[in-house]
């Protein structure tokens, strides 16, 4: 075995993790007698400057390593993925800022950054044990950051409910897993499909698939395993939010589109399209899924009045979307459902940076709260309008196309059931729904309302670094809204 490829392969991994043991040390030994801003400021600094550094002298351009025994895969693709998830990682970092909440700096930027290589792990694996693993450090690592703020009651409550949820939720994937393992020998991907095509499904075989698909359910917040999201967003720290929005998502659906295409799709890996029909009925379960999300969570985001728990059920809802595509169950459905979770992902590190900068100015996240930002601020107005119209599908924003990339793919597939065509159907009628209470946002904030009478002041205090967190995602959005073909090439590694 070439370790040197090997120790390329997990190059990310590595330097991330040395750095979360870096940042802790570093707060550990140095800066205890330091103040929060102050600590919070220097470790920013000190993890963008490493993981720049690492990102630039990052050779992206390697032909595709593969290390079979651990089921890992390492492309310039997935490599510009987990380069998305560490800069995601940073801007939930900054915007830890924008709040004091513990004296704990460095165990919580180090939890951040272990958090982001459980992430990371998701992207590579093919491996049912390696996924698993990944997606406890991740998880784990969230459910202490949730309940991380002591002095709020909300946070505690928040961080119990997501721990108790995720726990089930684990339990089950595991069982799911193991079953899985028991019919079919295997714990490699490639190779529980190849079992899959070489005979009749067992029964054993069908209960592990959907005990799985229950607990991925529960990771990307999909009806009806989504009770624990609002809470979470609610609860937890601007930083750690953000994260749980961006990060958590965007890796819980790039393992979920390589489970469902190389792991349940015997045609997928077989080539064979006869094959298909050994296909387990996770369809169906996800079929369901996509619909009681799409539902659950564009009604429930209409009677929001808190903007951090409106961000989480438009998230059930946008879950529900790219479930749309996963049924599809093509590779360029799997590409597509990606390019959405990466938008989706950037978009929702925007909102919860507003979501931050209200707290800050109003007192509350109240949505009527956002009357008059155009006033206070034309910059920040018209982030939040690409944030919200982007989230809306309005071209020429990455939103729309993400939607069109997903809807394309799932009426093009030709082993999809006829039920996908309304499950399309009614998810462009439940866009218009969304459209409603996206424009509802964006026409109090650029309402021309007298503030006074409002009872509220002048003035958006917002850190110079939230805000150009704020701007970079917004300009992300119109660019590769402009050109999605660009994010598709990253996605792909062409």
């Amino acid at each position: 075995m070439d370790y040197l490829m090997v120790a390329r392969a997990v190059l990310p991994e590595i330097c991330t993790a040395f750095l979360a043991l870096l940042v802790l040390t570093v707060d550990l030994a140095w800066l205890t007698t330091w103040s929060e801003s102050a600590r919070k400021t220097l470790l920013c600094v000190v993890c963008t400057l490493a993981l720049g550094i690492a990102w630039i002298l990052l050779d992206r351009n390697w032909e595709p390593v593969a290390i079979p025994t651990l089921g890992w895969m390492a492309s310039p693709g997935v490599t510009c993925l987990k380069g998305l998830i560490a800069a995601l990682t940073l801007g939930s970092l900054w915007l830890s800022r924008e709040s004091s909440f513990t004296k704990h700096v460095g165990e919580y930027f180090a939890l951040t950054l272990l958090a982001a290589v459980g992430a990371m792990i998701l992207c590579s694996t093919q491996h049912l044990i390696l996924a698993f693993t990944g997606l406890e450090l991740l998880s784990l690592s969230l459910y202490v950051l949730t309940a991380f703020h002591k002095d709020r009651a909300l946070s505690a409550e928040a961080g119990l409910k997501y721990f108790l949820f995720g726990g089930v939720s684990a339990a089950t994937m595991l069982y799911g897993f193991s079953l899985l393992h028991g019919a079919t020998g295997e714990l490699l991907l490639p190779k529980v499909a190849m079992k899959l095509a070489a005979g009749p499904v067992e029964p054993i075989a069908v209960m592990g698939v959907l005990f799985a698909s229950a607990g991925f359910a529960f990771k990307i917040s999909a009806a009806p395993f989504h009770l624990w999201t609002p809470d979470a967003y609610q609860g937890a720290t601007p930083g750690s939010a953000a994260f749980i929005a961006s990060v958590s998502k965007l890796a819980s659906f790039a393992l979920l589109a390589q489970v469902t295409w190389v792991g349940w799709n015997p045609a997928g890996v077989a080539g064979n399209a006869s094959l298909g029909s050994a296909k387990p009925g996770w369809i169906a379960f996800f079929a369901f899924a996509a619909t009681a999300s799409i539902v659950i969570g564009n009604l429930a985001a209409l009677a929001q009045s808190g903007f951090r728990r409106f961000i989480a059920y438009s998230g059930v809802a946008h879950a529900g979307y790219m479930l749309v595509g996963l049924i599809a169950n093509t590779q360029d459905a799997a590409y597509s459902v990606l390019y959405y979770a990466v938008t989706y992902a950037i978009g929702s590190l925007g909102l919860i940076a507003m979501s931050a900068i209200l707290e800050n100015r109003r007192g509350s996240d109240a949505i009527s709260g956002f009357a008059g930002w155009m006033r206070e601020s034309r910059f920040l107005a018209v982030c939040l309008m690409v944030f919200l119209l982007s989230q809306a599908g309005i071209p020429p924003l990455a939103g729309f196309f993400a939607k069109f990339y997903v809807f394309s793919a799932a009426l093009k597939s030709h082993g999809a059931p006829h039920g996908v065509f309304w499950l399309v159907a009614a998810s462009l009628v439940a866009s218009c729904v969304a459209l409603y209470y996206y424009l509802r946002i964006v026409r109090a904030a650029f309402e021309a309302r007298d503030l006074a009478e409002a009872g509220q002041a002048p003035g958006m205090p917002a850190l110079w670094i939230t805000r150009a967190w704020i701007g970079a995602c917004a300009l992300l959005l119109v660019w590769w809204g402009c050109f999605p073909d660009k994010l598709l090439s990253l996605l792909r590694g062409s």
